[in-house]
């Protein structure tokens, strides 16, 4: 009986001590401002010097959060083989609540929860690029006004960039 009690109090201080570690999984951290100056972290190009969504995020092993100067061009970094599985929070203006020529800091989103426009004839930083918004009905509006079709987080792929 003894072999029994010092082995249920083993698993449990083992289940104890797991419990009480914080993996990087549960730590969530916020978008942040974009200032003027700051560069693209794929292309090097000013981030606030062009019109339409932005986006952020934060791989697991890193705090330092990766901005980009459109929402093509963090897919292209986020949909990359070699970061896919490497990106844990992403972040996109909601264009619902943001005026398209100089996006609201204050209105970033949950980028998993949007829905983009691809194919729109507005453009951003480099071009096309995808319009995001936290209500499906404003995506919609807006790609009956801009063209485009409407896609989920999961739907968007490297070549409907």
């Amino acid at each position: 009986m003894k072999i029994i009690t010092k082995m249920l109090l083993l698993a449990t201080t083992l289940i104890l001590a797991a419990c009480s570690q914080e993996p990087d999984q549960v730590t969530v951290r916020q978008a942040q401002s974009i200032h003027s100056g700051e560069e693209c972290h794929l292309c090097g190009m000013i981030i606030t010097n062009f019109p339409g969504p932005k986006g952020e995020l934060y791989i697991k092993t890193s705090d330092k959060v990766k901005k980009f100067c459109s929402t093509r061009d963090m897919f292209s970094f986020l949909l990359d083989p070699e970061y896919k599985k490497q990106v844990k929070e992403v972040y996109v203006h909601d264009m619902s609540k943001s005026h398209w020529d100089k996006p609201d800091d204050s209105h970033f989103i949950d980028a998993r929860k949007a829905f983009f426009v691809v194919g729109s004839s507005q453009t951003g930083a480099m071009g096309k690029t995808l319009a995001s918004f936290s209500k499906k009905e404003d995506a919609e509006k807006f790609a009956q006004e801009f063209g485009g079709q409407v896609n989920t987080f999961e739907q968007i792929r490297l070549e409907s960039l």
